[in-house]
């Protein structure tokens, strides 16, 4: 004991002991992901990812984002991500297009398949099959997909200008009245606004350009009104915690949020929190990969906040982190209320 003491106060830098993992059975992934967050590399970050998500959790004052991007609901990720916005461990949520589509082809009732990077493409494509990586799906599913978001968007006005949020939570609606309980779906019945600035990346340009060149059918969305609606977020929120699956346009978009409230409050609120799970590294000076130190430079993270970057595969770290939380937070009671921003879809 008298050692300890004396190394800490000879070496500033002994303060915290390693402590190494136990096996022990019936040990629970939360109690497992604390152990972990007392070890090193990618294994402590992803512990300390679940210690500061908790955290967020238990702030009575915070608006949590989620980015979602990857390929992350062909891999059976999707309904983790419903469950989040059902149990409002998360409050917005901006996603890729692909995310919240390729989720629906599931919840329609198709599959995706278990399959190999090891395959002859063009023999999968003679048979109609899209590969990504090792999962498979039926490019005619995938077509009736698209055909579900073209009966949709045909009831639009095309006179009028929507942000993706209202087109995404009128989807929501529609989703949800047929019984197909998506990722929008559980987002509209939960009053959690869905985001997409990136939207026709995805099947959902594809289900719009055919309506627009088959049948002459346009649907008008409105990017800078998408901004102006998430910084309105931002406004009305006393704090903001952010949650990266993966980076993309996603992560930058709710990155700009913390720059955006200097212009209009005349002062900046950078995020309190914010933990991202990403396989890019920051030595290729791109946004997906871009550290948190990097973003205090701009004034998008707090340099005293809770900041954490565990590179990890998602498909990974997300169920094993969220399954934690689940063990350790009975219920969130804290979450905002959106409602003046929902009731003002068309």
């Amino acid at each position: 004991m008298v050692c300890v003491l004396f190394l800490k106060l000879a070496n500033p830098y002994f303060q915290r002991k390693l402590e190494s993992i136990e096996v022990e059975k019936g040990k629970t992934i939360s109690r497992l992901l604390q152990e972990m967050a007392k070890t090193g590399f990618q294994g402590r970050k992803l512990g300390e990812a679940a210690q500061v998500w908790e955290e967020m959790l238990r702030d009575r004052d915070l608006t949590i984002f989620m980015g979602f991007a990857g390929s992350m609901s062909t891999t059976g990720q999707w309904k983790i991500i419903r469950w989040l916005i059902e149990n409002r461990f998360i409050d917005v949520l901006v996603s890729t297009g692909a995310n919240i589509s390729e989720d629906i082809l599931e919840a329609m009732g198709f599959s995706y398949w278990q399959g190999s990077h090891l395959v002859d493409d063009h023999e999968l494509y003679k048979h109609r099959i899209d590969r990504f990586y090792d999962v498979f799906a039926s490019e005619m599913e995938y077509r009736k997909m698209e055909s579900l978001i073209g009966e949709f968007t045909e009831t639009l006005n095309p006179d009028y200008a929507y942000s993706s949020r209202e087109y995404l939570y009128l989807f929501g609606e529609f989703l949800n009245k047929k019984g197909i309980n998506s990722i929008v779906a559980a987002a509209y019945r939960s009053g959690v606004p869905v985001f997409s600035p990136g939207l026709v990346d995805s099947g959902y340009g594809m289900a719009n350009i055919i309506l627009r060149f088959k049948k002459n059918k346009k649907i008008i969305l409105d990017q800078m009104k998408d901004f102006e609606e998430i910084v309105k977020i931002g406004v009305e929120s006393k704090e903001t915690g952010v949650i990266y699956i993966g980076g993309g346009v996603p992560k930058d978009f709710i990155q700009l949020i913390a720059i955006a409230l200097e212009f209009v409050n005349g002062r900046d609120r950078p995020h309190k929190y914010a933990i991202q799970f990403t396989t890019d590294s920051p030595q290729w000076g791109g946004l997906s990969g871009a550290t948190f130190e990097e973003a205090i430079s701009w004034g998008k993270e707090s340099p005293t906040g809770r900041n954490v970057v565990c590179y990890c595969d998602a498909t990974i770290a997300l169920p094993i982190v969220v399954h934690a939380l689940a063990e350790r937070v009975e219920k969130r009671s804290c979450a905002p209320d959106f409602q003046w921003l929902l009731k003002s879809s068309p």
